[in-house]
Protein backbone atom coordinates (compact mmCIF):
# COMPACT_ATOMS: atom_id res chain seq x y z
CA UNK A 1 0.00 0.00 0.00
CA UNK A 2 1.38 3.41 -1.00
CA UNK A 3 0.77 6.22 1.49
CA UNK A 4 0.51 9.87 0.34
CA UNK A 5 3.39 12.15 1.27
CA UNK A 6 1.27 14.18 3.71
CA UNK A 7 0.23 10.98 5.47
CA UNK A 8 3.67 10.85 7.05
CA UNK A 9 3.24 14.38 8.37
CA UNK A 10 0.14 13.19 10.23
CA UNK A 11 2.12 10.22 11.55
CA UNK A 12 4.92 12.46 12.83
CA UNK A 13 2.48 14.80 14.61
CA UNK A 14 0.72 11.87 16.30
CA UNK A 15 4.01 10.42 17.51
CA UNK A 16 5.40 13.73 18.74
CA UNK A 17 2.32 14.80 20.70
CA UNK A 18 1.51 11.40 22.18
CA UNK A 19 5.13 11.10 23.39
CA UNK A 20 3.94 12.95 26.51
CA UNK A 21 3.18 9.45 27.76
CA UNK A 22 6.85 8.90 28.51
CA UNK A 23 6.29 11.24 31.47
CA UNK A 24 3.40 9.11 32.79
CA UNK A 25 2.52 6.08 30.69
CA UNK A 26 -1.26 6.45 31.07
CA UNK A 27 -0.96 9.78 29.28
CA UNK A 28 -0.28 7.87 26.06
CA UNK A 29 -3.99 7.07 25.87
CA UNK A 30 -5.46 9.94 27.88
CA UNK A 31 -3.94 13.42 27.67
CA UNK A 32 -1.76 12.39 24.74
CA UNK A 33 -4.82 11.02 22.97
CA UNK A 34 -6.81 14.24 23.19
CA UNK A 35 -4.03 16.58 22.20
CA UNK A 36 -2.81 14.27 19.41
CA UNK A 37 -6.24 14.40 17.76
CA UNK A 38 -6.32 18.20 18.18
CA UNK A 39 -2.86 18.54 16.66
CA UNK A 40 -3.84 16.36 13.71
CA UNK A 41 -6.84 18.63 13.13
CA UNK A 42 -4.60 21.70 13.16
CA UNK A 43 -2.22 20.00 10.73
CA UNK A 44 -5.07 19.21 8.32
CA UNK A 45 -6.02 22.88 8.31
CA UNK A 46 -2.40 23.81 7.60
CA UNK A 47 -2.09 21.31 4.76
CA UNK A 48 -5.50 21.63 3.09
CA UNK A 49 -7.05 24.79 4.49
CA UNK A 50 -6.86 26.70 1.21
CA UNK A 51 -8.85 24.08 -0.67
CA UNK A 52 -11.22 22.55 1.90
CA UNK A 53 -14.92 23.43 1.81
CA UNK A 54 -17.23 24.08 4.74
CA UNK A 55 -18.06 20.43 5.36
CA UNK A 56 -14.46 19.35 5.63
CA UNK A 57 -13.61 22.46 7.65
CA UNK A 58 -16.31 21.46 10.16
CA UNK A 59 -14.78 17.99 10.55
CA UNK A 60 -11.27 19.35 11.07
CA UNK A 61 -12.52 22.01 13.49
CA UNK A 62 -14.28 19.31 15.52
CA UNK A 63 -11.00 17.38 15.76
CA UNK A 64 -9.36 20.47 17.25
CA UNK A 65 -12.18 21.40 19.63
CA UNK A 66 -12.82 17.82 20.69
CA UNK A 67 -9.14 17.07 21.26
CA UNK A 68 -8.45 20.26 23.20
CA UNK A 69 -11.50 19.76 25.42
CA UNK A 70 -10.67 16.14 26.14
CA UNK A 71 -6.96 16.71 26.67
CA UNK A 72 -7.61 19.78 28.81
CA UNK A 73 -10.27 18.03 30.89
CA UNK A 74 -8.01 15.05 31.55
CA UNK A 75 -5.06 17.28 32.41
CA UNK A 76 -7.26 19.23 34.86
CA UNK A 77 -8.52 15.99 36.39
CA UNK A 78 -4.97 14.75 36.87
CA UNK A 79 -3.91 18.00 38.52
CA UNK A 80 -6.92 19.00 40.60
CA UNK A 81 -9.44 16.30 41.36
CA UNK A 82 -8.52 14.47 44.57
CA UNK A 83 -11.38 11.98 44.16
CA UNK A 84 -9.90 10.82 40.86
CA UNK A 85 -6.59 9.92 42.48
CA UNK A 86 -8.38 8.42 45.48
CA UNK A 87 -10.32 5.96 43.32
CA UNK A 88 -7.65 5.26 40.69
CA UNK A 89 -4.38 5.76 42.48
CA UNK A 90 -3.92 2.08 43.29
CA UNK A 91 -4.88 1.02 39.77
CA UNK A 92 -2.31 3.15 37.97
CA UNK A 93 1.20 1.80 38.08
CA UNK A 94 4.10 4.12 38.71
CA UNK A 95 5.53 5.02 35.33
CA UNK A 96 9.02 4.28 36.66
CA UNK A 97 8.10 0.62 37.08
CA UNK A 98 7.07 0.20 33.45
CA UNK A 99 9.90 -1.24 31.29
CA UNK A 100 11.12 0.99 28.49
CA UNK A 101 10.20 -1.47 25.74
CA UNK A 102 6.65 -1.63 27.09
CA UNK A 103 6.34 2.16 26.99
CA UNK A 104 7.76 2.15 23.47
CA UNK A 105 5.22 -0.45 22.36
CA UNK A 106 2.32 1.48 23.90
CA UNK A 107 3.54 4.70 22.27
CA UNK A 108 3.73 3.14 18.82
CA UNK A 109 0.35 1.43 19.13
CA UNK A 110 -1.38 4.60 20.36
CA UNK A 111 0.18 6.90 17.76
CA UNK A 112 -0.70 4.53 14.91
CA UNK A 113 -4.26 4.26 16.23
CA UNK A 114 -4.65 8.04 16.35
CA UNK A 115 -3.48 8.32 12.74
CA UNK A 116 -5.86 5.65 11.48
CA UNK A 117 -8.77 7.15 13.41
CA UNK A 118 -8.59 10.49 11.57
CA UNK A 119 -7.71 8.86 8.24
CA UNK A 120 -11.20 9.05 6.65
CA UNK A 121 -11.08 12.85 6.85
CA UNK A 122 -7.43 12.96 5.82
CA UNK A 123 -7.98 10.71 2.79
CA UNK A 124 -11.00 12.67 1.57
CA UNK A 125 -8.94 15.84 1.72
CA UNK A 126 -5.89 14.28 0.10
CA UNK A 127 -8.01 12.68 -2.62
CA UNK A 128 -9.21 16.16 -3.53
CA UNK A 129 -12.86 15.29 -3.00
CA UNK A 130 -15.16 17.94 -1.65
CA UNK A 131 -18.01 17.36 0.75
CA UNK A 132 -20.95 15.15 -0.14
CA UNK A 133 -24.07 14.21 1.80
CA UNK A 134 -22.09 11.71 3.89
CA UNK A 135 -19.67 14.42 4.91
CA UNK A 136 -22.47 16.38 6.55
CA UNK A 137 -24.09 13.29 8.06
CA UNK A 138 -20.72 12.30 9.50
CA UNK A 139 -20.04 15.84 10.68
CA UNK A 140 -23.43 15.98 12.41
CA UNK A 141 -22.66 12.71 14.23
CA UNK A 142 -19.24 14.04 15.22
CA UNK A 143 -20.89 17.11 16.72
CA UNK A 144 -23.53 15.01 18.49
CA UNK A 145 -20.87 12.71 19.96
CA UNK A 146 -18.78 15.65 21.10
CA UNK A 147 -21.74 17.30 22.82
CA UNK A 148 -22.80 14.05 24.47
CA UNK A 149 -19.36 13.40 25.87
CA UNK A 150 -19.03 16.99 27.09
CA UNK A 151 -22.43 16.97 28.79
CA UNK A 152 -21.80 13.55 30.35
CA UNK A 153 -18.51 14.69 31.87
CA UNK A 154 -20.15 17.82 33.29
CA UNK A 155 -23.09 15.87 34.68
CA UNK A 156 -20.76 13.44 36.40
CA UNK A 157 -18.69 16.27 37.83
CA UNK A 158 -21.82 17.98 39.18
CA UNK A 159 -23.19 14.75 40.66
CA UNK A 160 -19.89 13.93 42.37
CA UNK A 161 -19.75 17.45 43.78
CA UNK A 162 -23.08 16.77 45.53
CA UNK A 163 -22.21 13.27 46.70
CA UNK A 164 -18.73 11.97 45.96
CA UNK A 165 -19.52 8.55 47.42
CA UNK A 166 -22.51 7.73 45.23
CA UNK A 167 -22.58 6.35 41.70
CA UNK A 168 -23.99 8.63 39.00
CA UNK A 169 -27.41 7.70 37.61
CA UNK A 170 -28.83 11.06 36.55
CA UNK A 171 -29.01 12.87 33.22
CA UNK A 172 -27.44 10.90 30.37
CA UNK A 173 -26.47 8.23 32.87
CA UNK A 174 -30.13 7.18 32.88
CA UNK A 175 -29.72 6.09 29.25
CA UNK A 176 -26.44 4.21 29.49
CA UNK A 177 -23.93 3.79 32.28
CA UNK A 178 -21.03 5.09 30.15
CA UNK A 179 -22.51 7.99 28.13
CA UNK A 180 -19.10 9.61 27.61
CA UNK A 181 -17.86 6.44 25.91
CA UNK A 182 -21.06 6.33 23.87
CA UNK A 183 -20.32 9.88 22.76
CA UNK A 184 -16.87 8.74 21.62
CA UNK A 185 -18.39 5.90 19.59
CA UNK A 186 -20.87 8.25 17.94
CA UNK A 187 -18.15 10.77 17.11
CA UNK A 188 -15.82 8.22 15.51
CA UNK A 189 -18.70 6.59 13.65
CA UNK A 190 -19.29 10.02 12.15
CA UNK A 191 -15.64 10.27 11.14
CA UNK A 192 -15.86 6.89 9.40
CA UNK A 193 -18.96 7.96 7.46
CA UNK A 194 -17.12 11.01 6.13
CA UNK A 195 -15.04 8.67 3.98
CA UNK A 196 -18.00 7.25 2.02
CA UNK A 197 -17.74 8.09 -1.66
CA UNK A 198 -14.04 8.94 -1.57
CA UNK A 199 -11.82 6.23 -0.09
CA UNK A 200 -10.20 3.41 -2.04
CA UNK A 201 -10.18 -0.18 -0.80
CA UNK A 202 -6.74 0.22 0.77
CA UNK A 203 -7.76 3.47 2.43
CA UNK A 204 -10.84 1.79 3.87
CA UNK A 205 -8.59 -0.86 5.38
CA UNK A 206 -6.63 1.85 7.21
CA UNK A 207 -9.83 3.61 8.31
CA UNK A 208 -11.35 0.30 9.42
CA UNK A 209 -8.35 -0.45 11.62
CA UNK A 210 -8.81 2.87 13.39
CA UNK A 211 -12.55 2.40 13.88
CA UNK A 212 -12.30 -1.16 15.16
CA UNK A 213 -9.46 -0.03 17.43
CA UNK A 214 -11.41 2.78 19.07
CA UNK A 215 -14.52 0.59 19.47
CA UNK A 216 -12.37 -1.98 21.25
CA UNK A 217 -10.84 0.70 23.48
CA UNK A 218 -14.27 2.06 24.45
CA UNK A 219 -15.64 -1.35 25.38
CA UNK A 220 -12.43 -2.10 27.26
CA UNK A 221 -12.82 1.17 29.15
CA UNK A 222 -16.42 0.30 29.96
CA UNK A 223 -15.26 -3.03 31.37
CA UNK A 224 -12.62 -1.36 33.57
CA UNK A 225 -15.24 1.08 34.86
CA UNK A 226 -17.70 -1.72 35.57
CA UNK A 227 -15.11 -3.67 37.55
CA UNK A 228 -14.22 -0.56 39.53
CA UNK A 229 -17.85 0.28 40.26
CA UNK A 230 -18.58 -3.30 41.27
CA UNK A 231 -15.81 -3.07 43.86
CA UNK A 232 -16.99 0.32 45.10
CA UNK A 233 -20.77 0.03 44.97
CA UNK A 234 -21.33 -3.73 44.68
CA UNK A 235 -23.07 -3.97 48.06
CA UNK A 236 -25.41 -1.06 47.32
CA UNK A 237 -28.92 -2.38 46.41
CA UNK A 238 -29.62 0.80 44.42
CA UNK A 239 -26.49 0.25 42.32
CA UNK A 240 -27.43 -3.40 41.76
CA UNK A 241 -30.83 -2.32 40.49
CA UNK A 242 -29.33 0.43 38.34
CA UNK A 243 -26.69 -1.82 36.77
CA UNK A 244 -29.26 -4.44 35.80
CA UNK A 245 -31.73 -1.96 34.30
CA UNK A 246 -29.48 0.48 32.38
CA UNK A 247 -27.30 -0.83 29.51
CA UNK A 248 -23.60 -0.31 30.02
CA UNK A 249 -22.77 1.36 26.70
CA UNK A 250 -25.30 1.00 23.87
CA UNK A 251 -28.81 2.40 24.39
CA UNK A 252 -31.73 0.02 23.81
CA UNK A 253 -29.29 -2.90 23.55
CA UNK A 254 -29.75 -5.24 26.56
CA UNK A 255 -26.04 -5.54 27.26
CA UNK A 256 -25.73 -4.83 30.99
CA UNK A 257 -22.31 -6.27 31.75
CA UNK A 258 -19.03 -6.90 29.92
CA UNK A 259 -17.07 -8.22 32.90
CA UNK A 260 -17.04 -11.76 31.57
CA UNK A 261 -15.37 -10.66 28.34
CA UNK A 262 -11.81 -10.90 29.63
CA UNK A 263 -10.34 -10.28 26.19
CA UNK A 264 -11.43 -6.65 26.60
CA UNK A 265 -8.09 -5.62 28.08
CA UNK A 266 -6.27 -2.42 27.10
Amino acid sequence: MVFPAYFWAVVIVAFVVSAIGFKQYVWFFSIGYGFAIAAEGVLLFALYGKTMDWGMALCCALFVVYGCRLGGYLAYREAKLKSYHKHLGNEIKDSKTIPGFVKLSIWIACAVLYVTMVSPVFYRLDNGDGSNAWTYVGGALMLLGFLMETVADQQKKAAKAKNANRFVDTGLYRIVRCPNYLGELILWTGVLLVGIGSLSVGQWVVAGIGYVGIVYVMFSGARRLELRQNRTYGDDPEYQKYSTKVPILLPLIPLYSVVRYKWLVA
